[in-house]
């Protein structure tokens, strides 16, 4: 039986990827780390902006500048701005697991508050809002999920996970939780992408929202 549905919010419940990646190699050219888009979301797809930057860090050498995460976080904002929409028929997956859900996301309060605003998705999930900044350790640690999990009172063997990316599943399966690798995103392929979910460890793949309300039909919500 399924105590708790844990949405992903990035690629999820909003197709943000893309437009994330792009201002963040847009803000990584600036510090002369040379990256485009693709290359942005194939390294750092499900870890935090802090993660990233430390990865950044070693491979310069030498600190990012001072407001180099705040910067990436405002640009990324202001391009949601007339961008940003929901993944496409996530609605009703977020009906079906009413009342035993809640979010759990790689990115800060702010930008997930604003994020879910922009998609009309924030009055359906508040107050149940989970960022990495939450916990020592983000994606692919399990700790995000598992603290998720003791706020909301869900053991985590009855959790179910909904993730798009690698290092998602890699946290909820070692979370000890269910996962389903959704590739319903317009950063992702899924001929190309599902495959490594798969291999990540999910234990379903859904290919779009509908193929998710299925699998989720499927379990006792």
């Amino acid at each position: 039986m399924v105590e708790l549905v844990i949405f992903d919010m990035d690629g999820v419940l909003v197709d943000s990827e893309l437009i994330s990646c792009e201002t963040g190699a847009q803000c990584l050219h600036e510090i002369g780390f040379e990256i485009d888009a693709r290359e942005v979301c194939e390294r750092y797809l499900g870890v935090s902006v802090a993660t990233m930057i430390k990865d950044v860090e070693a491979a310069l050498g030498r600190p990012v500048p001072e407001g180099f995460r705040e910067r990436i976080r405002e640009r990324t904002l202001a391009a949601y701005e007339g961008r940003l929409c929901a993944v496409e028929g996530i609605g009703r997956a977020v009906g079906i697991a009413l009342g035993k859900c809640c979010v759990a996301s790689s990115s800060h309060p702010e930008r997930i508050r604003a994020s879910l605003e922009l998609c009309g998705l924030y009055d359906r999930l508040a107050p149940h809002l989970f960022s990495s900044t939450m916990v020592e350790h983000g994606k692919p640690a399990p700790d995000l999920f598992l603290f998720a999990a003791e706020r909301m009172r869900a053991r985590p063997d009855r959790c179910l996970v909904i993730e798009d990316s690698v290092a998602g599943v890699t946290a909820g399966v070692a979370a000890g939780m269910t996962v389903v690798g959704l590739t319903a995103g317009s950063h992702v392929e899924h001929e190309r992408h599902a495959p490594l979910l798969t291999a990540a460890g999910a234990h379903h793949i859904a290919r779009d929202a509908d193929e998710l309300v299925r699998i989720m039909e499927g379990m006792k919500l």
